[in-house]
């Protein structure tokens, strides 16, 4: 190698480094800057996810300005799939992702249980205390799940406020909602598993409430886009227990699309993530984590991802704050904790969707 080359190469990492070190956010520790040269010496972060890539996109541009050198490598899967493949990776030893992202929480967790590294955040003191597990896993982000309907085919005055309402509507018309009614598959998605539970967790008759909603017929789907595009077209007149931050994107050009938030309880969601004890990029991993939860990280994603924010001192209507002014105590966060894990035990998972199935095909 030529000196001059040499001398080139050392001056780009001098800027990088410095570029990175100007970026730091007020508060993190002194010693935080050895983070940054190691995450850059790794180059890359590898990271599986549940959120779709289009949403994720300003946050991973984001990060890899704020640090130059470090590649985000970003694989989006379902949430069923991501938990197979990394188990399988995990128990195989070969590689896998750094970092785990998944909005289906009970899953998520029952990784970090396993294979999450223990790290406190810098962050760490903006999150709500039920949003961090074992300083290992994170919640990040604050989204309540929600209604959908078709507004050219629903009239405004039929627009449930609340499951008794929803299940009410479709019970009075069997015959207009025959088919017509759309949720997740909870044996084939995590995520809808983990929110059907949610559900009968905080609906002391909510069996009874959907052998109601399924009168008319559901028809069950493994993605909230396949259920946004049904209800938008028609081919679905309503859906239930759909992230709201994906139908609030989506509505904002999509005239079909309506949205509303039940006011007897609303579940609210937030992304598990964790850093994985097996990890081979483990400083760009904790860059990457620390940059999801900043105020930067948690500004991008609430307005320009349209994912409302864990934080509450975020620029806008789109976080806890805000949320918290338009629904108040409608608003139930699942907690970041053991109770998860329940129903994830196999016996007790397949009674549920046992009773689940028999009130679903009523």
């Amino acid at each position: 190698m030529s000196k001059k080359l040499r001398l080139s190469l050392i001056a780009a990492s001098v800027l990088i480094s410095s570029s990175a070190m100007s970026a730091l956010p007020q508060g993190y520790p002194a010693d935080y800057q050895k983070v940054v040269d190691a995450g850059i010496k790794e180059g890359k972060v590898v990271v599986y996810s549940t959120t779709d890539t289009k949403a994720a996109g300003p946050l991973i541009q984001g990060f890899e300005a704020t640090y130059p050198g470090i590649i985000v490598e970003y694989n989006d899967m379902n949430s069923t799939e991501l938990y197979n493949r990394y188990i399988s990776e995990q128990a195989a030893g070969g590689t896998s992702g750094d970092v785990v992202w998944s909005s289906s929480m009970d899953t998520a967790l029952k990784l970090a249980t396993d294979y999450a590294q223990e790290y406190k955040s810098p962050e760490q003191g903006q999150l709500p205390k039920w949003a961090v597990w074992k300083d290992k896993a994170y919640g990040t982000t604050y989204e309540p799940v929600v209604f959908i309907y078709n507004k050219r085919l629903i009239p405004a005055g039929d627009v449930p406020d609340s499951h008794a309402a929803l299940a009410k509507l479709i019970a009075s018309q069997t015959e207009k909602f025959n088919k017509k009614v759309t949720t997740y598959d909870i044996e084939k998605s995590g995520l809808g598993f983990m929110l059907s539970v949610q559900d009968f967790k905080a609906d002391p008759n909510y069996f009874k409430t959907l052998a109601d909603v399924a009168k008319g017929g559901l028809a069950v789907q493994s993605s909230t886009g396949t259920m946004m595009e049904r209800v938008s077209s028609g081919e679905n007149l309503i859906g239930f227990n759909i992230l709201g931050s994906y139908a609030e994107a989506r509505a904002k050009t999509d005239p079909s699309l309506g949205i509303s938030y039940p006011k007897d309880y609303t579940l609210v969601l937030s992304r598990v993530s964790f850093i994985s004890q097996q990890a081979k990029n483990d400083n760009a991993a904790k860059l990457w984590l620390d940059y999801v939860l900043s105020e930067k990280g948690q500004t991008i994603l609430a307005n320009q991802a349209d994912i409302p924010s864990i934080r509450n001192d975020i620029e806008g209507k789109n976080d806890i704050d805000g949320l918290t002014k338009l629904l108040g105590n409608a608003l139930k966060p699942i907690p970041v904790d053991e109770t998860l894990l329940e129903y994830l035990q196999q016996k007790k998972r397949l009674d549920y969707i046992k009773e689940w199935r028999a009130a679903a095909q009523k």
